[in-house]
């Protein structure tokens, strides 16, 4: 699949490339293919402590593949084959969901580095990762209305996490295109900066630097808080407290802090 998604993991960091530039990184079977395969396999893949998701060319990813609308304005698509298949992750999602769901259940951070477009399911795609850093005049939108559609690639899964109820729904309702500036304030973008990708490896670099252990301990916790009530959260956070002090990686942070250098750790 390197036509489509291409990596390179160096120093703890996994470097994810859309490569699609022809077609601004759209999504077609291909891509949906090789956004499953790429996360599967890194979610397996020793020494990765960082994911950066980024696309090259001129956008992040403009969305479904131009011939998937094609195919039903002309009728030859109908009914949604496969969306409501009984093959299922555990988490639920159907193939074109795992695409984006798979970056979420990352046990490492994954941070996506956005600019030109995120449309539709770029724009879910985008949503898949822990941080979002954009461009001030990237291009986003929920465009599906424009198609006569829903988003059904997770995004109502994940902009509950991260915008009021009112500000989902106009944008699911309008598929109006907003900025890289409005989308930060209103929580859907981390932090605009000039080169995004660059912010990213170099954030995804300095949590490589930290203990691996307490990283994913980290996620586990802020990915089960949004939906736990407080004593299921309270007892994991003592769970995964409990089970980080005194392992070797936590003294090795201890020691690396009190010598001033930087932590060695194992994977």
């Amino acid at each position: 699949m390197e036509d489509r998604i291409q990596v390179t993991i160096e120093n703890g960091v996994a470097d994810v490339r859309l490569v699609r530039t022809d077609k601004m990184n759209a999504l077609d079977d291909r891509m949906f293919q090789a956004l499953v395969d790429t996360g599967e396999r890194l979610k397996t893949e020793k020494g990765v402590r960082a994911i950066v998701l980024s696309g090259d060319g001129r956008a992040f990813c403009a969305g479904l593949d131009m011939g998937n609308f094609a195919k039903m304005a002309s009728g030859e698509r109908r009914g949604g084959a496969g969306l409501l298949t009984p093959k299922r992750t555990a988490g639920g999602s159907n193939h074109a969901q795992h695409a984006v769901m798979v970056w979420r259940e990352q046990a490492v951070p994954v941070i996506a580095a956005i600019h030109g477009v995120a449309f539709g399911g770029g724009f879910q795609l985008a949503l898949g990762a822990d941080i979002r850093f954009v461009t001030p005049d990237v291009r986003m939108a929920v465009l599906e209305i424009k198609w006569g559609l829903v988003p059904d690639m997770a995004g109502l899964v994940l902009m509950k996490r991260l915008v009021r109820d009112d500000v989902a729904r106009e944008l699911t309702y309008t598929g109006r295109i907003f900025n890289g500036e409005e989308a930060h304030r209103m929580g859907l973008a981390t932090r605009v900066c000039a080169d995004p990708r660059a912010d990213a490896l170099a954030l995804a670099a300095d949590i490589a630097s930290k203990n691996p252990d307490a990283i994913r301990a980290g996620k586990r916790l802020l990915d089960l808080a949004p939906d736990a009530d407080q004593h299921a959260i309270l007892l994991a956070e003592s769970r995964e407290q409990g089970a980080l002090i005194g392992s070797p990686n936590q003294v090795e942070a201890v020691k690396a802090a009190m010598e001033n250098r930087p932590g060695v750790y194992a994977d």
